[in-house]
């Protein structure tokens, strides 16, 4: 479909299209017509002194010069040089697209568009840095490329005094100053201030992979997730630290790392003078200020500001304890739970009291063991005011106000306020008898009986010591 007459295109064809015109049997006016063709081989451009074939070739590229923008779309009011390139410019409103890919039926307006795109296909790259040989799949690509080794940055921003090194580049930052974005996505109202993110984002509405994985069954919507997603199957890790040995398969993964040597915390909270090293801590933490929590536990009302603390949360409904002790049978719901328990069983204890010498496999219990130093007692009692140095205190001395005994036997009627006293009632039905004396051997339920038993023996050694003490008077 064509939106100009036959007339216009006649009258203004693009330079690449111009050919030689068929010639008829040789007469004395064709033989007059190939001299001035002849001649006019020599037109050459009086601006930059560029030659062309012919006048009309020149006319055309004078246009360059003058700026002059003849053809007008009578849609959008848009200019051009050549009647070709606006009736190209066209399709975009008539949504025509002629030139169909034959691997993945996608359309394109331009025949280089389709060309460049089957190259996704072929995993053809035609174009080879002269320096490092990288290879690429457009030209601009390379071109942009290879301003890389030369180093030099000269496009500067007038607002921020950025330097880049291609006029796309700073023309894309302006858009960050200016808030531009003027393309839009087709599907809902998405703007992107580049066209690459644009159809990038679009992939997700017609769900559109056409980035596949050589090594696997993996499709992707962006050929740099591919590029990344590659390098797990390679095992390559081109981004190395300038402060230590540690590679990364990403450049962002290692602007991140680093910050750890820089100590550079860029994300601030815009509640508190708290700054970090990631973007998403960032948004974490200030949910402690807004009170979000976007996560909802599926089986009950709970939410949660860490989709972590969810996923942990809802193992308490299914039951679910994926880290198990390779010692022991006991399975945890979390991974830092079990390298806690783990030092028990490898005697590990990284944590000091720092007014003793005492140390603890598990900072909570330091925490716990040092209020016996400071006398802190920060658990108080709603009933009473009575305080505790521990939460399991408070909670066992409540019963006293409510009166509950919660633990019952199951033996007998017998019910109590906390589970030691169950357990100890338990060995009247079971005979258990664990607590013995290291002076006659003698057994005991309770420890209370135990000890009241010993004072038998510390008797009768102090009547032996009073009656030799009389031998000697």
């Amino acid at each position: 479909m064509s939106l100009l007459n036959d007339s216009e295109k006649m009258s203004d064809p693009e330079p690449s299209a111009i050919k030689e015109e068929e010639t008829e049997k040789p007469t004395d006016l064709t033989m007059k017509n190939d001299q001035t063709l002849h001649v006019s081989k020599s037109v050459t451009c009086d601006v930059c002194g560029k030659n062309f074939k012919c006048k009309r070739s020149l006319e055309f590229h004078s246009t360059i010069h003058t700026g002059e923008k003849p053809y007008t779309c009578t849609v959008c009011g848009k200019s051009f040089r050549q009647s070709a390139y606006l009736n190209q410019h066209m399709m975009i409103h008539t949504g025509e697209k002629p030139h169909k890919c034959d691997q993945c039926s996608k359309m394109f307006i331009k025949a280089s568009e389709l060309k460049d795109h089957r190259r996704v296909h072929t995993n053809e790259k035609p174009y080879s840095c002269s320096v490092c040989g990288k290879c690429f799949t457009h030209l601009q690509i390379l071109k942009r490329h290879e301003v890389i080794h030369t180093g030099v940055k000269e496009f500067m921003c007038f607002a921020c005094d950025k330097a880049f090194l291609t006029a796309g580049h700073l023309k894309r930052h302006l858009m960050i100053h200016t808030g531009e974005k003027p393309y839009k996505c087709s599907h809902c109202e998405m703007r992107f201030t580049r066209t690459e993110s644009m159809k990038a984002h679009e992939r997700i509405h017609t769900g559109e992979k056409p980035y596949k994985c050589s090594h696997c069954d993996m499709g992707f919507s962006r050929s740099e997730s591919l590029k990344m997603h590659e390098r797990i199957h390679t095992g390559e890790k081109p981004f190395k630290c300038s402060f230590c040995i540690m590679t990364f398969s990403r450049s962002e993964s290692l602007k991140t790392h680093e910050r750890i040597h820089t100590g550079e915390k860029p994300y601030g909270c815009s509640y508190c003078d708290s700054r970090f090293n990631l973007a998403k801590d960032l948004k974490i933490h200030e949910r402690i200020h807004t009170g979000e929590k976007p996560y909802q536990c599926s089986y009950c009302e709970k939410r949660f500001s860490q989709l972590q603390n969810l996923k942990t949360h809802e193992m308490s409904h299914t039951g679910e304890k994926p880290f198990k002790c390779a010692f022991c049978e006991k399975q945890f719901t979390r991974s830092e739970s079990l390298k806690a328990h783990m030092r028990i069983h490898i005697g590990d204890k990284p944590y000091s009291c720092s007014y003793c010498e005492s140390t603890f496999s598990l900072s909570r219990d330091l925490k716990i063991h040092e209020r016996t130093h400071t006398g802190e007692k920060p658990f108080t009692c709603d009933h009473c005011l009575k305080s505790f140095s521990q939460l399991s205190n408070l909670k066992q001395h409540m019963i006293v106000h409510t009166r509950e005994n919660a633990h019952k036997c199951d033996q007998c009627d017998e019910a109590y306020s906390c589970a030691s006293k169950l357990k100890a009632h338990l060995r009247v039905h079971t005979r258990e008898k664990p607590h013995s004396c290291s002076e006659c051997g003698q057994s005991f339920t309770l420890m209370y009986d135990l000890t009241e038993h010993q004072k038998s023996h510390t008797a009768e050694v102090s009547l032996e010591q009073d009656i030799e003490a009389d031998d000697h008077c």
